[in-house]
């Protein structure tokens, strides 16, 4: 018999948009209008090589007897009686509601098998709403983007585990497997935004990358007004550029149509996966460049540092000298970020740019397993231990990595608040040099209490 499992949540938190995911359809209507799924829809689904059906749900609300709401909540109820497994939803961006609370307690009354899911986890402002996710009692949060397409190899492996099902082997190629990621995020291009102030040769680069003059180009600054997107593939890698408007400072900039390439650039750099940062040498590493940069690292995104027009460059050395001195103070919270010299115009070092652009989105995607993950915090709790204050030892009892892109750490802890940041500054480089995490940005976040994994004592 097929599974069958339900998407259930309250209105608004992202279920018709995963189970269009899921079924690589458009069959669910999707809006920012809360409350538009009313019915039940059924949709057939691949998970790690077995068939399921998916089942979408109307919004679970406290409603008056009778009513419509009332209604779509009993059809949502029945849709988790026929489910051999619960897919329970929540908005990380707005956190866990009463809402949310009140419906896990029904979620779990019902004694169906449950994964948690964290959706719209694809920028900063969903950090705090997962970590709300783990009092809901349904164990660790699976954290996904339904709209961009985030961590569904995730939500496969978990699903499948909750279901006591293994993935079917996939075809073979020679002597090695085929790759077990989840097919849609294996064959999604990768996608590369291409950032800087005006004239630092944007769309001269993506021309070269296109091998055609795709875009327009001059010594005009400010040619390009909108992001433009171009795939290409390369060493078999689909990959989508995104040519961006130049950004200026916010002073300098007036006219309305600015504004606007403004605005839609940022909006680049937040659904890139790897920000390529060109520079021009011969103005250096300006401030704005900086900015760029913190802003790339604020969103989570990978960076690339391309100094562009290097073949003009006469003394080399030093301005590499000044260049590494410039990034490690002002893009300190990525240290080992790439740094590659390259010639638009001239088609020179674009495949080793192209390498560290490949090379940075691993790392962005890299999971520790969580044994590895605790064998390297028992040694470096060993090398130094946390601090004492006000003569109480601090301690950290257990870790986890709940999330990738970027690699998100948890530690739990005794007193998370009494932590002091150059110990969480000593964890953060200790992880980077311990599984090979440079040039991208790593968060830790710290939890009160014990190892929320471990057995519980009874008596």
């Amino acid at each position: 018999m097929i599974p069958k499992i339900a998407i259930v949540g309250r209105p608004n938190v992202g279920k018709s948009t995963l189970f269009n995911r899921l079924t690589r359809t458009r069959d669910a209507l999707v809006s920012d209008l809360p409350g538009l799924t009313r019915d039940r829809k059924e949709g057939e689904a691949e998970l790690g090589g077995h068939p399921i059906k998916i089942i979408d749900t109307a919004g679970l609300e406290v409603a008056a007897k009778g009513s419509i709401a009332d209604r779509m909540r009993q059809q949502t109820e029945a849709a988790i009686e026929l489910a051999d497994l619960v897919l329970f939803v929540i908005d990380a961006k707005a956190g866990v509601t009463a809402t949310d609370e009140t419906f896990a307690r029904t979620v779990r009354a019902s004694g169906r098998p449950v994964v948690l899911i964290a959706n719209k986890c694809e920028g900063r402002s969903s950090d705090e709403g997962f970590y709300e996710a783990f009092k809901l009692g349904f164990g660790e949060p699976v954290a996904i983007s339904a709209e961009h397409g985030m961590g569904l190899g995730d939500l496969e492996r978990d699903a499948l585990a909750a279901l006591g099902m293994k993935p079917k082997q996939r075809p073979r190629k020679g002597d090695e497997i085929a790759d077990e990621e989840e097919p849609e995020e294996r064959h999604r291009p990768l996608r590369v935004a291409i950032v800087g102030r005006p004239n630092a040769g944007k769309s001269t680069l993506v021309n070269a990358l296109l091998g055609e003059d795709r875009m327009i180009t001059g010594p005009e600054p400010g040619l390009t007004r909108d992001s433009v997107a171009s795939d290409i593939t390369w060493n078999g890698q689909p990959i989508r550029l995104f040519d961006t408007a130049g950004l200026r400072k916010k002073a300098k900039v007036t006219e309305l149509a600015e504004k606007l390439s403004t605005s839609d650039t940022v909006r680049a750099i937040r659904f890139a996966e790897v920000v390529v940062l060109l520079i021009d040498p011969e103005r250096g590493l300006e401030h704005q460049d900086l900015s760029i940069g913190e802003l790339t690292t604020e969103e989570g995104r990978a960076i690339v540092i391309a100094i562009n027009k290097w073949d003009l460059v006469e003394d080399k050395q030093k301005v590499l000298k000044d260049l590494f001195a410039k990034i490690e103070i002002g893009l300190a919270q990525v240290p080992g970020v790439a740094v590659v010299p390259i010639s638009a115009a001239s088609e020179k070092g674009l495949d080793k740019l192209m390498r560290a652009i490949v090379k940075a989105a691993e790392t962005w995607n890299r999971r520790v397993p969580t044994p590895q993950l605790n064998r390297w915090l028992e040694e470096a709790l060993a090398r130094h231990a946390p601090p004492a204050p006000s003569g109480r030892r601090l301690k950290i009892r257990y870790m986890t990595q709940p999330s990738t892109r970027p690699p998100t750490f948890v530690a739990f802890c005794s007193r998370p608040d009494a932590l002091p940041k150059t110990y969480q500054k000593y964890l953060l480089n200790s992880l980077r040099q311990a599984f090979d995490l440079p040039g991208v940005p790593i968060r830790l976040n710290l939890r009160g209490g014990n190892n929320p994994f471990a057995p519980k004592r009874r008596g």
